[in-house]
């Protein structure tokens, strides 16, 4: 049977998915699944929970059922044929973002149905599609300096390092300041550095499954402190093993092909319009952000910090915008969290087929991933915030090259020079406003227009790529929405 394994490895898998070539193996890219998918299944829950947290004025609630088989689905979905498609380790599942935009936002506030605020969705997704087919979503993002990329994968990295210390109890809402260390004598966080410890000396013994191992591991002693407390250090929701008479069921599909149009008739077509480009920018920069943050550790970035086959993810993803619309999910995108399979080694395609299969065994047996608390999954997000943030350290490796060839002038700094305002603020604002704002978006898109806004008082403004300053424009007026919104009645 061993034989006949290795065979099949040697043969379909390997010439679909080329491991060797991507310097790893097929056991490591199914382990560096199974560590994307653990690390992003919250979405299984949490998605349901946005959704659902809502009543609209018109039209009828989703069902939390029908939102937790639409999430499996359309996660499952596209995520393979991202795998299968582009061969790269990128996951996709609903957006936190965009979700809470249309439950709060689009049905809450603007008295939207559900059906009406997917239908944006849809809407949106096909402009993004359009833009990729026509070539120039990849137009814009060759349009970015390296050192603004970079610095993109440095403030998503301290985002989602920010997830984790938060979700787990390490820091929480402070008493007269933001926030400040959590109460270190209870038992979550108890547990959440049990799980930093474990994973830091699996990583740090070169071990390639840690993050996995950490994460199952931390689970299994949560669940045993939660049952000897009585179910008072994690509750009943996670950390605790389902009744046998409440695992499986057959999902709920009827939240399929549940969108309209009236949004347009509700809202006005200008103030429909404005809200189509603003989940626009919302999706194509944070997708943006995560294609750059979690290529550049997985290799898929040249010299340059560009993707080759860029247009191939793109695509997905925005097909992925199309699917999360119709089915109610809220837009799909491409998760931050892929990172965290790469970061346990995961190279190919592989990666993200496994992590798309794990959802569909959830499409039935979902109470098993709520087993999984956030404490669970703090580690790995630290860890793969950590690894983004390293990105700075090849700032120093060049400079190090650079002194024995100072003379021909040919080494090229690939970190970001603070001291030039031009690049260093701007890096700075991507970096800082990511965590503080708790948005990918608003940390670019204020990077952004501070970068075009210096160059253009230094009197450099054909130093910046006409497209940078047609996206700076965008963002400017994706930030004064609300004051429009606020003060001209038809927007």
């Amino acid at each position: 049977m061993s034989s006949l394994a290795a065979t099949f490895q040697e043969g379909i898998l390997e010439r679909r998915f080329r491991f060797a070539a991507h310097g790893t193996t097929l056991a490591r890219d199914t382990m560096a699944g199974l560590t994307t998918f653990i690390v992003m299944s919250y979405i299984i829950f949490l998605n349901p929970i946005i959704l659902t947290s809502v009543k609209p004025s018109v039209g009828k609630p989703l069902a939390f059922e029908g939102v937790v088989t639409a999430t499996c689905v359309v996660a499952a979905v596209m995520t393979i044929l991202m795998g299968l498609y582009t061969n790269k380790a990128y996951a996709l599942a609903p957006g936190l973002g965009i979700n809470a935009i249309v439950a709060f936002q689009l049905v809450g506030q603007n008295g939207l149905s559900f059906a009406s605020a997917m239908g944006l969705i849809v809407l949106e997704g096909i402009v993004v599609t359009a833009l990729v087919l026509t070539g120039l979503r990849e137009q814009i993002m060759r349009a970015i300096p390296l050192e603004l990329k970079k610095a993109i994968a440095i403030g998503i990295g301290l985002f989602i390092a920010f997830i984790g210390l938060y979700n787990s109890g390490l820091v929480v809402q402070g008493q007269g300041t933001p926030v400040q260390l959590g109460h270190w004598t209870t038992w979550p966080v108890f547990v959440t550095i049990l799980g930093i410890v474990v994973t830091l000396a699996l990583r740090a013994r070169g071990f390639r499954g840690d993050l996995f191992v950490g994460i199952i591991g931390t689970t299994v002693v949560a669940t045993i402190v939660n049952h000897a407390t009585g179910h008072k250090a994690f509750g009943t929701s996670s950390a605790t093993f389902p009744g046998w008479h409440h695992i499986a069921g057959w999902g709920n599909w009827s939240t399929f092909g549940n969108f309209d149009f009236h949004a347009f008739s509700k809202l006005g077509v200008v103030s429909a319009i404005v809200w189509v480009f603003a989940l626009f920018l919302s999706d194509f920069f944070d997708t943006m952000g995560t294609l750059v943050g979690v290529g550049k550790p997985a290799g898929y970035l040249n010299a340059e910090g560009h993707m080759d086959d860029i247009r191939k993810p793109l695509l997905v993803d925005s097909l992925a915008a199309i699917a999360g619309g119709a089915a109610s999910t809220s837009s799909a995108t491409t998760y931050i969290e892929s990172g965290s399979g790469v970061a346990a080694g995961g190279r190919t395609g592989w990666v993200a087929v496994v992590a798309g299969a794990m959802f569909i065994p959830f499409l039935f047996f979902a109470p098993l991933i709520g087993m999984v608390p956030a404490q669970a999954t703090a580690a790995a997000l630290i860890v793969v915030g950590y690894l983004m943030v390293s990105a700075l350290t090849e700032g120093e490796e060049e400079a190090e090259a650079e002194e024995g060839v100072a003379a021909k002038g040919r080494a090229k700094i690939a970190g970001i020079d603070f001291h030039d305002i031009a690049i260093g603020l701007p890096a700075a604002l991507v970096i800082m406003l990511m965590p503080f704002s708790y948005s990918i978006t608003n940390g670019i898109g204020f990077g952004f227009i501070a970068y075009c806004l210096i160059r253009g008082v230094q009197g450099r403004v054909r130093d910046v790529h006409p497209l940078m300053w047609a996206v700076s424009a965008a963002f400017t007026l994706y930030f004064f929405v609300p004051l429009l919104q606020d003060h001209l009645s038809w927007i």
